[in-house]
């Protein structure tokens, strides 16, 4: 028999939604188990227990999962679905015939190297801060940063009262940085380079741990190859995190 999880984990593993997605429509009563209204933090045991949403039984897919490289543009937003109307990133994948959603965020006025996938486990392990997976941007800036500027962003930052791990910087041409970060707060770069009156004009992810972005155009995507997903996701460390 199965063993029981908890039950927004269950609907990543079936690729209906996002852990997050999963746990706000818990929370406002849309999702059933064996008939009677799920709670946030209820367990099911796949096979056994009877989950439904909007209507329909979840149930595990049968097929290998997917998972995809992106080039997103700006003015898209990393969702699967927006309340206010605006294009997701989703929608520039729909070709691939699978319903897939973002693995971590790019804000809107950001782009460059997004990740896609309807495996919720990779996701989940791909986004838990104790695995510190290395992401990359370049990063375009109104003038030119001083020595001073950046030997500031290259020590020990506060910001929103927590303290950053150390963040790699890196000049790369004229009003130009690499900076690599090795966790994901929210807006981290801009309000890094605002803290020390730098002005950032484009946001461009290049990397995530081992995989490129590469040349790769704006709005297109590709399919991770085997190497790159072993990369990002070693298979003896998987596990339900």
């Amino acid at each position: 028999m199965s063993q029981p999880v908890r039950l927004q984990k269950y609907f990543t593993d079936c690729g209906i939604l996002s852990r997050r997605h999963a746990e706000e429509e818990i929370a406002a009563g849309r999702v059933l188990v064996n008939g009677k209204t799920a709670a946030l933090g209820d367990k099911i045991t796949p096979g056994v227990d009877l989950v439904t949403y909007q209507g329909k039984p979840v149930v595990p897919k049968q097929t290998e999962h997917t998972y995809l490289l992106l080039n997103k543009p700006r003015g898209f937003v990393t969702t699967a679905k927006d309340e206010k109307g605006r294009p997701t990133v989703t929608e520039l994948v729909r070709s691939v015939g699978v319903r897939v959603y973002p693995v971590g965020r790019l804000d809107l006025d950001s782009d460059g190297l997004l990740i896609l996938t309807d495996d919720g486990e990779f996701a989940n392990y791909l986004t838990h801060p104790r695995h510190h997976v290395a992401k990359t941007y370049r990063v375009c800036l109104s003038t030119d940063p001083s020595a001073e500027q950046l030997q500031v962003l290259a020590s020990p930052m506060e910001l929103d009262g927590y303290k950053l791990r150390p963040v790699e910087v890196e000049k790369a041409g004229a009003n130009t940085l690499l900076m690599t970060l090795h966790e994901g707060r929210n807006r981290q770069v801009r309000k890094m380079c605002e803290a020390v009156g730098l002005t950032v004009t484009t946001l461009t992810r290049i990397s995530i741990g081992e995989v490129k972005l590469g040349s790769l155009k704006k709005g297109a995507f590709r399919h991770l190859t085997k190497k790159e997903l072993q990369s990002l996701y070693p298979k003896e460390e998987k596990q339900d995190v």
